[in-house]
């Protein structure tokens, strides 16, 4: 029986329009410009394990390192007294934000001293703001003349040094870029217009991220400035969809939610919701805890105090549970105007680094168990995974049992069930009582011979499910 051309082509269209539609679970031919079709592709495996990365915020704000990143807006949008006062008394009258461009000279920036101080941290990937809100370029943009780091401050391409240092090391590398600026002309005089041009959109935001992409490669595109307009204003399907299927990275990078109004906490391959979003609990997205090492501000602070910054202990508690909760932790710093990680901001990447040595194993390529936190006893969180087709549970104390003695409500243990601390030799003994759970016991391990200084990991195997 012969069939018709007519015929032949309709039924090629339906198997590939079948296809398309795919499954979160497979790999589409093609990505379509909806969020319908650019929610099913699957997240790459490589950001899911990673679990924890650092956030770099540097740029022309990192010259007065006062108050905040946003110094420009609450200098001359909010017209914040301080910030004024603060200009008075330290600046010319007539000094302008772009007088402090170049002050951004970054002459101690050694891309080389980063990238192994970011290997030694632990983390697996590091965003660096490509471009704030105040518009300026971290790389010689042609869409940003004069307004850059190659014709003004630095002079030097900042994204490109640093990404080609990271691709020294097994570290990914990603970038932050700001949809908006604050006072550009072509955005404010869209936004006059009810957002129902795109002048800024075609000739600044999306020319900007494609000349990102095709020069830097990067395995994350994070995305931030979009709350004052819809996604269709800012052409973010259009953009998304070419990431996926055509762009050089279409099958490494990840791309959060912060594509327009409404946008954030509904697609992306990754949410971040709001600013240090932790919902501390197991949600059926996957997430990230973008936050701070300094609790006030991404960037540099001259005035920050000791007590601003996280503890050691007080990061790897969320990191633990963050994990716990299938998110991953992206820890921010604010390098100096003269491109150096500052000392205290170095000890704290140093520590993680040094505790994820012992105990990376609960952490990377982990996944949450079915209790997140214990049931008995608090500040406990748990990770699991596979090893050797069986099933580790692991469970992370944040303070050191009383008593030497580790009661887990959560866990109930078989026959086959064998409990260990990450980094110390011996097994532990064990006993099991209904009402209150799995009660580990501990020798009288000498300091010296812990296998590190915050929070211990319990590595059990063979748990009844």
């Amino acid at each position: 029986m012969r069939i018709s051309k007519t015929i032949l082509a309709l039924l090629l269209l339906a198997v590939l329009v079948s296809f398309q539609k795919g499954s979160h679970g497979s790999r589409q031919l093609r990505y379509s410009p909806n969020w319908t079709s650019l929610d099913t592709r699957p997240i790459p495996k490589w950001y899911d394990d990673a679990k924890i990365g650092i956030f770099l915020h540097w740029g022309v704000f990192s010259v007065p390192s006062y108050g905040s990143e946003w110094f420009w807006w609450n200098w001359q949008g909010k017209k914040i007294p301080a910030y004024i006062d603060f200009m008075n008394k330290n600046y010319r009258p007539d000094f302008t934000y772009a007088d402090f461009a170049p002050r951004f000279t970054a002459e101690f920036f050694n891309p080389d001293v980063w990238a192994n101080t970011f290997g030694a941290s632990g983390a697996q990937y590091v965003v660096l703001t490509s471009k704030h809100h105040e518009g300026f370029t971290n790389w010689p943009s042609k869409y940003s003349w004069n307004w850059n780091s190659k014709d003004v401050g630095p002079k030097r391409d900042l994204v490109g040094e640093l990404a080609a240092a990271i691709r020294k090391t097994p570290v990914h590398f990603g970038l932050y870029h700001s949809l908006f600026e604050w006072f550009h002309p072509l955005y404010l005089q869209d936004k006059a217009n009810g957002f129902k041009t795109q002048n800024f959109v075609m000739k600044k935001t999306m020319p900007e991220l494609y000349e990102l992409v095709m020069n830097y490669k990067p395995d994350v595109i994070w995305s931030d400035g979009d709350w004052e307009a819809p996604d269709k204003y800012w052409n973010s399907t259009e953009f998304i969809a070419w990431l996926y299927n055509d762009s050089p990275v279409k099958d490494t990078v990840v791309v959060n939610d912060r594509w327009g109004i409404g946008i954030s906490c509904h697609h992306g391959d990754f949410y971040t919701c709001q600013d240090r979003y932790n919902p501390g609990k197991l949600i059926n997205h996957k997430w990230e805890n973008a936050m701070t090492i300094d609790k006030y501000s991404w960037g540099y602070r001259r005035r920050a105090r000791y007590s601003d910054y996280y503890t050691i202990e007080g990061l790897i508690s969320l990191l633990v549970e963050t994990i716990s909760c299938g998110g991953n932790l992206l820890m921010n710093i604010g390098p100096t105007h003269d491109g150096r990680i500052d000392p205290l901001f170095e000890e704290r990447l140093l520590q993680v680094g040094q505790w994820l040595k012992v105990n990376g194993e609960a952490i990377y390529g982990s996944k949450p168990w079915t209790h997140q936190n214990d049931t008995y006893t608090k500040k406990v969180w748990y990770t699991s995974k596979m090893e050797n087709n069986t099933k580790v549970v692991y469970a992370t104390t944040l303070l050191w049992p009383n008593n030497n003695m580790l009661i887990l409500g959560a866990a109930k243990p078989t026959s086959r069930t064998v409990v260990r601390m990450l980094g110390y030799p011996n097994t532990f003994t064990y006993s099991y009582y209904a009402t209150t759970g799995l009660k580990i016991d501990l020798p009288n391990i000498p300091i010296s011979s812990l296998p590190c200084d915050w929070a211990w990991v319990f590595k059990i195997t063979n748990l009844e499910e």
